[in-house]
């Protein structure tokens, strides 16, 4: 049995891990409220880009240029880039961990057909789960902000079309959660080169990937007209809409991320509640037995005397 002096060591202890996880919890939820507005301001604009994409797509006749590779892609899928998108940070329950998983099973899948695939790691948590299994297959791997800016999609983005056009690989897919809820997140994955799904892909279904058929019907517009041509509006919007959909996800998961650390430290912060009434509960109980203990020595001194 402990002794009084450790049950109250384990009483502070807990009480200085519980004051740690409060606090923690009003910084996430502090962010939190500021990565859902961005989160959510900013889905209109990259669903209005997927549609433009789309409409352009049906209209064009004639795309030779190199960077029309990004819609149609090399002819080739077997070879497969996963983009995983994690947190630098941990204390945010199975957040990052449901990703690795994810992006674990459509490379499974994908290698059980005779493909091979490497990944593309944005976040710290991301690297660190998947390199002691595939260490070798980890292309690069980048630190993600607390506050993601478009100027890091953009970094991000150039460097997967210059791995495509090095011919690196052939498809690529955006594996992140995407922001429902402070208590709900989910995994979406996203095909970002070719533009087009490829529901033949390994792994991959057509309700796998980020197709928002509510949201795009929301939005629903007009067919557009393209000034001044659709050859050079082809070869500005295409590269963009990787660099927003990029965007879209840093920004979806920074709010994901806060949300599931704002609900971890709360569990965390109630579970050292409840250990420290159990402590407390034994403390007593331990300090209660050394009365009863020192009272019974008392009175059977004074019976043998």
């Amino acid at each position: 049995m402990a002794s009084l002096q450790e049950l109250r060591q384990r009483q502070l202890s807990v009480k200085s891990t519980r004051k740690i996880t409060q606090a923690m919890k009003m910084i996430a939820a502090a962010k939190l409220r500021k990565a859902q507005d961005r989160a959510e301001s900013n889905r209109p604009y990259s669903v209005f880009m997927a549609k433009m994409i789309r409409d352009l797509v049906s209209r064009s006749s004639n795309m030779n240029s190199n960077t029309s590779n990004l819609l149609s892609g090399n002819g080739r899928s077997s070879n497969l880039m996963i983009i995983v998108i994690t947190s630098d940070k941990g204390l945010c329950g199975g957040f990052n961990g449901s990703v690795v998983r994810r992006a674990k099973l459509i490379a499974e899948n994908h290698q059980k057909n005779g493909g091979k695939f490497t990944f593309f790691c944005v976040g710290r948590k991301g690297y660190d789960q998947l390199r002691f299994e595939h260490k070798s297959r980890i292309l690069e791997s980048h630190s993600i902000p607390d506050k993601p800016s478009y100027e890091k999609a953009e970094f991000l983005g150039d460097r997967l079309i210059s791995l495509f056009k090095d011919n690196i690989f052939d498809c690529s897919v955006l594996v992140y959660n995407h922001f429902v809820s402070a208590m709900t997140q989910e995994i979406r994955v996203n095909q970002l080169i070719p533009f087009k799904s490829i529901e033949s892909l390994s792994g991959l279904s057509k309700s796998n990937l980020d197709d928002n058929k509510e949201s795009h019907t929301l939005y629903e517009c007009d067919p557009y007209e393209y000034e001044p041509g659709e050859e050079e509006i082809r070869n500005t919007l295409f590269p963009k809409n990787i660099f927003v959909q990029f965007y879209s996800a840093l920004l979806e998961s920074s709010a994901g991320e806060q949300g599931a650390r704002m609900t971890a430290m709360d569990s965390a912060t109630r579970n050292a509640g409840d250990m420290i009434l159990n402590l407390q509960l034994v403390y007593n109980r331990t300090r209660q037995a050394h009365i009863t203990r020192e009272l019974i020595e008392i009175i059977s001194g004074a019976e043998a005397l």
